[in-house]
């Protein structure tokens, strides 16, 4: 129903109801009908249902089988090792799942008021949820907008549509009919919207939907689509689904081959049970926990606050940044920038030469007369923001006001579209109108309008907000100002064109959103060619191919179309919440990862549907907060570009440490794997493997995380979504250095076994101290180990050193030595597990020197 172009008494037909309102027990049984006026939650996850989720990943099924045949053969440790892992993987899953259940109960909260309505002819005070279709509301200044409204009665009514509609400056309510059929929200100006807040004026409006059928319910609804996996999920998910069939496999294969050749069945499931812990990078989940919990810290620092962990990797991936206007492009502030006096135009820079001109003297104390901003006991202006603009400026040319004090005003209607104030000074009357451009001229004697009205519109194809201002002199004080008589036979003074400035700082953060391959995107409920001005003074349109689209041009496109359109629009205007959404899956389905900027309640549902959701800290609403993935705590788009760099060198360092796990996992099950098949007995115990995965691996891993980022991190393109964790040569990699060590370890163990050495104490010491060499090699994707410092990430070293001195105290220590099954060995048996280890080391630093030469040639 387009209720804004219905007549109020069509209003009234519609919803069964009059001026009078509803009696009391018509208003109970439409509320039996339609329901209480409150926002409903779509199917809540229980605690134990998001529990059970934790356990449903193929990779920690298999641990969980593993750890209950160890049990049942007699190998305890084992199975209280694999199970501590277990629960505390699928803890730290749990409470991720459950902040994200939070952003609903927000917005019930924020809908929660008491409302003024007419029931039996008596105004009557009754709680929000009991209002009902036909209700009459009465609004105020100060008081919450309980259902959706059509507004019947308005005294300067202004509503504060921010949280709805992304607009900033609070909205003129009339009662008027509106004719245009397709209005965005924002300019349903006969329309009052629940969960909006009333700034000035009051007013009456007729209750015409409550509860899930308003504006909020319809964006409650949205919020209830489910939230996209991140990138490193989507590649973990399917590297854990292709790990697991492998692991399977390979244990089926080695279990048979063994049987086969007549082994001892137990000692056969024992070692099956190796291999599939081999497999397992059990380290992995919580190393990637861990590590982004401590970039999460680490990034309080650069003002954002993130509220979701994996956003910090999701980051690093973001292709398109989708940003709100004002406030984050923006400095949220008015500010004058051009005045128009005597045909002559001003630039910012140039405000100072008014005051010589006699006109512009008396333009720039109408800035300061002819306004209702306030100074408070801290010299902060307080009022409306474009006032607030004015008087600024009048107070940097030094204008004092208090030399013409007010004697009389006709206050500012948004019917006549004029204010106008009276002063005394040097004995005379003078009276300065401000308002509308066309509406004033209609006022002036000797005025060129249509060449004024020209200026009006060139300034205003520059983004600009344009008020006119004139003045009159009298010869007594009015006393009882009229329109009629008091806004006639003026003297044009000037025009002033106001705009809220883009950031400095911004124009810097775009440029190198371009450098990395990434493309800024404004969505804005401002008029577009304010949107448009601002969008080419920073740097996001600069090209002709580049569009510029609002709301109903969007609405009126066909799905296929804006496919084809939807990488070149750069600048979207006056555009509602579904179409934010749409924007944001549109995009989603051309294989992009989006970042999407909001602080309205509009904005919740594509913050939470967004591959990361971005609220702001400083003007965001508790309910976009609890939409969003990460908050900015100072509200600038500067602070995302930091926050990609940071996500980009935290992906790149998960990169490093899956890389460092997948390399250990490959050689242990090379071992286990080629050790029988060439005569050896199986090399190492279950025990063993989880101690290299959990503790060798883990410790450094972690440290991994502080490595610094990489020189040409800004200077290259996101990572590709569909791109796998072994792309870029990883995979080759894992298979070339665990093949090393494999082959490696395997000599050692038949020379031990030869000269009746531990060999497997040798080994096990060889393969932890081998994943020691590699790590401190991987530092870097290309450059030397010697050329980024020894002790440039001394975490990693410091990690090293403990790794180094564990692996002693298990190898020395006789209570140790029969928990792990070890022997101690001689200096010289460990200086050759020692040498053996420095070659992965050395072979690791080679690989990169052959890289660093391919690229220079």
């Amino acid at each position: 129903m387009n209720w804004h172009q219905l007549k109020i008494e069509e209003v009234f037909k519609q919803t069964a109801s009059s001026e009078a309102g509803l009696s009391a027990s018509e208003a109970k049984h439409r509320l039996h009908k339609v329901g209480p006026n409150e926002l409903k939650e779509g199917k809540k996850k229980t605690i134990g249902a998001m529990l059970l989720v934790q356990f449903k990943d193929v990779m920690i099924l298999i641990l969980l089988a593993a750890a209950i045949v160890s049990g049942i053969i007699g190998d305890l440790t084992d199975t209280i090792v694999i199970l501590i892992i277990v629960i505390l993987n699928a803890v730290i899953g749990f409470f991720q799942e459950y902040r994200a259940e939070k952003a609903m109960e927000a917005l019930k909260q924020m809908a929660i008021v008491q409302a003024q309505a007419m029931r039996d002819n008596n105004i009557t005070t009754l709680p929000a949820t009991e209002l009902v279709p036909g209700d009459i509301v009465s609004l105020e200044a100060g008081s919450a907008v309980p259902a959706d409204l059509r507004i019947v009665e308005s005294n300067n009514l202004k509503i504060e549509e921010a949280a709805l509609t992304g607009e900033s400056v609070a909205v003129d309510k009339i009662s008027d009919v509106l004719e245009e059929e397709s209005l965005p929200i924002g300019d349903r100006k006969n329309l009052a919207f629940k969960g909006t807040f009333v700034a000035n004026g009051r007013g009456k409006g007729v209750v015409i939907a409550t509860g899930m059928k308003t504006e909020l319910g319809r964006i409650a609804k949205m919020l209830q689509e489910s939230e996209t996996l991140t990138p490193l999920q989507q590649r973990m998910a399917s590297f854990g689904k292709k790990l697991s069939v492998l692991v399977l496999i390979l244990c089926i294969l080695f279990f048979i081959a063994g049987w086969l050749r007549g082994e001892d069945i137990v000692k056969m499931v024992l070692t099956s049970i190796s291999l599939a812990v081999a497999a397992i990078p059990e380290a992995l989940p919580a190393v990637i926990t861990i590590s982004l919990a401590l970039a999460a810290k680490r990034m309080i620092r650069l003002n954002s606050l993130i509220r979701k962990l994996p956003a910090v990797e999701t980051l690093g991936s973001v292709s398109y940044i989708c940003t709100d206007k004002t406030g984050t492009l923006t400095k949220n502030k008015m500010h004058v920038e051009e005045v128009f006096v005597d045909e002559k135009l001003y630039l910012h820079e140039e405000f100072n030469k008014l005051k010589d001109d006699e006109h512009g003297n008396l333009l720039l104390h109408a800035f300061a007369l002819n306004n209702d901003a306030v100074e408070d006991d801290q010299k902060k202006i307080k009022g409306d923001s474009t006032e607030i603009a004015f008087m600024e400026m009048a107070k940097e040319q030094d204008i004092h006001a208090e030399k013409w004090p007010r004697i009389a005003e006709i206050p500012f209607d948004s019917d006549r579209k004029l204010m106008t104030t009276f002063h005394e000074h040097d004995d005379k009357i003078i009276s300065f109108t401000k308002g509308a451009p066309d509406v004033l001229l209609k006022g002036c004697k000797k005025a060129d309008s249509n060449e004024l009205l020209k200026k009006v519109d060139e300034m205003a194809s520059k983004g600009l907000r344009v008020l006119g201002f004139a003045f009159r002199y009298w010869n007594e004080k009015p006393k009882d100002p009229k329109s009629e008589t008091h806004e006639t036979d003026l003297e044009f003074l000037g025009l002033a064109g106001i705009i809220d400035p883009p950031r400095e700082e911004v124009i810097e953060a775009v440029a190198q959103c371009k450098t990395a391959g990434i493309i800024a995107v404004m969505i804005t409920g401002d008029h577009p060619l304010t949107a448009k001005n601002i969008a080419e003074r920073i740097g996001i349109l600069n090209n002709k191919k580049d569009l510029v689209i609002t709301g109903q041009e969007l609405a009126s496109l066909e799905e296929d179309s804006f496919q084809s359109k939807v990488e070149k629009i750069k600048v979207y205007a006056r555009v509602s919440p579904e179409q934010k959404l749409q924007i944001v899956k549109t995009l989603q389905e051309k294989g992009h990862y989006v970042a999407m900027t909001g602080d309205g309640v509009n904005d919740a549902p594509s913050l939470k549907r967004a591959n990361i959701g971005i609220a702001m800290g400083i003007t965001g609403t508790d309910v976009s907060k609890e939409a969003a993935h990460m908050i900015l705590l100072d509200d600038n788009f500067s602070t995302i570009v930091k926050a990609v760099r940071e996500g980009r060198r935290i992906y790149d360092n998960i990169l490093k440490f899956i890389k460092f796990l997948m390399t250990t996992n490959s050689s242990e099950i090379l071992t286990l794997l080629l050790g029988p098949l060439i005569g050896l007995p199986v090399a190492l115990l279950p025990i063993h493997i989880l101690w290299i995965n959990l503790v060798s691996d883990g410790l450094p891993a972690i440290s991994l995380s502080f490595e610094k980022a990489e020189k040409d991190i800004m200077k290259r393109p996101p990572r590709p979504p569909q791109q796998t964790v072994f792309a870029e040569g990883r995979g080759l990699h894992m298979i070339w250095v665990g093949i090393l060590m494999a082959g490696i370890a395997l000599s050692l163990q038949g020379w031990a076994i030869r000269n009746d050495m531990p060999w497997q104490t040798m080994v096990f010491n060889f393969l932890c101290l081998s994943q020691m060499g590699h790590v401190l090699a991987i530092r870097s994707e290309k450059q030397s180990f010697f050329s980024i410092g020894l002790f440039s990430n001394k975490l990693l070293i410091g990690s090293v050193m403990i790794t180094l001195l564990l692996q002693i105290a298990i190898t020395y220590i006789p209570f140790l030595q029969s928990v792990f099954k070890t022997e101690s060995l001689t200096l010289y048996e460990f200086v050759l597990v020692g040498v053996g280890s420095v070659l992965i080391f050395a072979a690791v630093e080679i690989e990169k020197m052959v890289k660093r030469k391919k690229e220079d040639h």
